[in-house]
């Protein structure tokens, strides 16, 4: 049985439209695991252990704290900057604190500058890795284990770079499940 005209058009369009709406999904997710695994547009990777070689080179690293508009926190470095042996596994901290009575959920985007330092610097454990939630006038210290890979002293671009700047903002994103029913019976209460 052959479809008419019409009938394969509508096919075709409805095709067209579920597979562009497929793609247009499956972007965001690409394009974060294509940055985190090459360094593209600053993003650091992630790895699981330390470095194995740590050279006599020094790396200034810099951090930096901000908050998107609208998101209630205060956000910022405990220190402002360290001095690292490339190689060398570096820990910083950053301070939230909850202002607010009611809770409140974030999750940190972040990227290091100068791009071409992107792809050396290597978190080990992060808390931009999962969303954080501060209950009402909480105050945390969250760490961020890192080293500078020792491939950017033989990189075309990296080798001349001897400070990098390690950014987060911080964006206020929807209570998770059990969150939201705590806060729910909170404000039940006060009434």
């Amino acid at each position: 049985m052959a479809m008419s005209g019409p009938t394969k058009t509508v096919l075709q369009t409805v095709s067209v439209v579920v597979l562009m709406g497929g793609l247009a999904w499956a972007s965001v997710p690409f394009y974060n695991w294509f940055c985190s695994v090459t360094g593209f547009g600053g993003t650091p990777g992630q790895v699981s252990a330390e470095s194995s070689e740590i050279l006599d080179q020094t790396i200034t690293v810099r951090f930096d704290g901000s908050l998107n508009g609208g998101m209630p926190w205060e956000f910022k470095p405990v220190v402002n900057e360290m001095k690292l042996r490339i190689g060398e596994t570096g820990l910083a901290y950053y301070e939230a604190y909850n202002p607010t009575d009611r809770p409140v959920a974030g999750q940190a985007a972040y990227n290091v500058t100068p791009y071409a330092a992107g792809a050396f610097f290597e978190k080990i454990e992060c808390f931009c890795f999962t969303e954080q939630v501060l209950a009402p006038g909480e105050r945390v210290k969250m760490p961020v284990t890192f080293f500078v890979d020792p491939e950017i002293v033989n990189d075309r671009d990296g080798k001349y770079v001897h400070t990098i700047t390690l950014s987060y903002t911080f964006y206020e994103i929807d209570l998770p499940e059990g969150y939201a029913a705590l806060d729910q019976d909170e404000k039940i209460n006060l009434n």
